[in-house]
């Protein structure tokens, strides 16, 4: 009898200790949550007491489809403002139409993340205008195809690419 009450003395014991144990830790937990609770930085992993600065976040912009768009320049030369002068749409589809100074066309254009821009290969008409003109307009599509960023900068819309530089304003 001596021998059971001795165990369960030693049961108890042992009990207590690992109960004490649990205990322990789960005071340790609780105030690591209370440190990560008033200090945010510890849940992103930044060392404690280090405070972080606030930086705002940037709203992504959002290309402004159903808009029509007249070029203004291509590589910083102004487009004459006449018939010639190239324009296009981008729908809500993402459907790009337009003209390219002789010729009209379409293709399918995705604005992107991070203001990155993507245009298809081009359906275009076969008319030719000239020399001079056919020649601008194969600029302006190629420097269209080839944008791979946009902004709208004070109203205008700017394209760039490999192969040049669009800016262009709303027209009707």
């Amino acid at each position: 009898m001596k021998h059971a009450s001795f165990m369960s003395a030693s049961r108890k014991l042992r009990t207590t200790v690992i109960l004490a144990g649990i205990g322990a830790a789960l005071i340790g937990i609780g105030a690591a949550h209370a440190q990560t609770a008033s200090d945010p930085g510890m849940l992103r992993g930044d060392e404690p007491g280090r405070t972080r600065q606030n930086v705002p976040q940037q709203t992504e912009k959002q290309f402004p489809v159903g808009v029509s768009w007249a070029a203004i320049s291509l590589n910083g030369k102004a487009y004459a403002i006449d018939r010639n002068r190239p324009y296009f749409t981008l729908d809500s589809q993402y459907q790009i139409r337009g003209f390219g100074g002789c010729n009209t066309f379409s293709a399918t254009a995705y604005p992107l993340r991070s203001q990155g821009f993507a245009v298809s290969p081009f359906a275009v008409t076969r008319k030719s205008c000239g020399a001079t003109i056919d020649a601008a307009e194969r600029a302006f599509l190629l420097a269209l195809r080839m944008s791979q960023k946009w902004d709208v900068v004070k109203g205008n819309l700017v394209l760039q690419g490999g192969a040049g530089t669009i800016h262009a304003d709303r027209s009707l």
